[in-house]
């Protein structure tokens, strides 16, 4: 039984802009000599349209928090090797994924979502000091991943 699940789909904003490979693929083949330039750039812009939306949709990492366990993509990490759990939002969350980033840290995060959480490793033995994760919803993550430690 899942106490908590996400997947990280792209904003709207993201397929909206990658729309613009239509109108790009148009321009492209109009210029054939043959009459069909236009409507073979429509079909090229529309096939790669749902190419990367596909593309996007299936690579669409997945925070998935059960008794025990939380996974990040293909990432896990039983929840008792978990610390502090912390939110970020707005600055404090650009800052986290910037500056006061440790290059050692694991990291998921993903550009259109802004809200992360930083969840601290507790293992002595384990060289990563915390894992970055973006999140939308970053309270729920937060407790649910509480709620999973034994």
């Amino acid at each position: 039984m899942s106490h908590y699940r996400e997947r990280l789909f792209p904003s709207p904003w993201v397929f909206v802009s990658t729309a613009l490979v239509v109108p790009a693929s148009i321009l492209v083949f109009a210029p054939l000599p043959d009459a069909n330039g236009w409507l073979v750039g429509a079909v090229v812009g529309v096939v790669l349209y749902l190419a990367l939306i596909g593309t996007l949709w299936a690579t669409s990492p997945v925070l998935d928090v059960t008794p025990g366990l939380v996974r990040v993509g293909r990432a896990s990490i039983p929840s008792d090797l978990l610390g502090e759990c912390t939110a970020y939002r707005g600055a404090d969350a650009t800052a986290e994924r910037g500056r006061l980033a440790d290059a050692r840290a694991w990291l998921c995060i993903r550009g259109w979502i802004g809200p992360v959480v930083k969840m601290q490793i507790a293992d002595p033995q384990d060289p990563t000091p915390y894992w970055l994760v973006s999140t939308r919803r970053p309270g729920d993550f937060i407790d649910a991943v509480t709620a999973s430690r034994p």
